[in-house]
């Protein structure tokens, strides 16, 4: 399935074109290579690195939706590998880290 289309079934975009904007810059990672074009494939099993916002999310897909259905369908076909951890984004302000330094 393209990637594109993944990330509008998933509910992490509103719409394909959207989908196809976040894809564009290279920030999505597949299985750590970094995507710059919307259609490349993504199978089950494979693990998706989005940034959303000021954050990353880690997601594995555990299965290929066939539709945009309701968030609750969506959320059972991917898993956060990152769930309670808060990555920020290098150059992200967060001024609680730096003074654990």
């Amino acid at each position: 399935m393209r990637i594109d289309l993944l990330l509008t079934r998933l509910r992490f975009a509103r719409s394909r074109s959207i989908a196809q904007a976040q894809v564009a810059p290279g920030h999505i990672r597949c299985n750590g290579t970094r995507i710059t074009r919307p259609n490349c494939a993504v199978n089950e099993g494979d693990v998706l690195t989005l940034p959303m916002g000021r954050a990353v999310r880690v997601i594995e897909i555990l299965a290929l939706p066939e539709r945009r259905g309701p968030p609750a369908e969506a959320q059972a076909c991917y898993r956060v590998l990152d769930a309670g951890a808060s990555i920020a984004i290098a150059g992200a302000n967060n001024r609680e880290d730096a003074a654990r330094i």
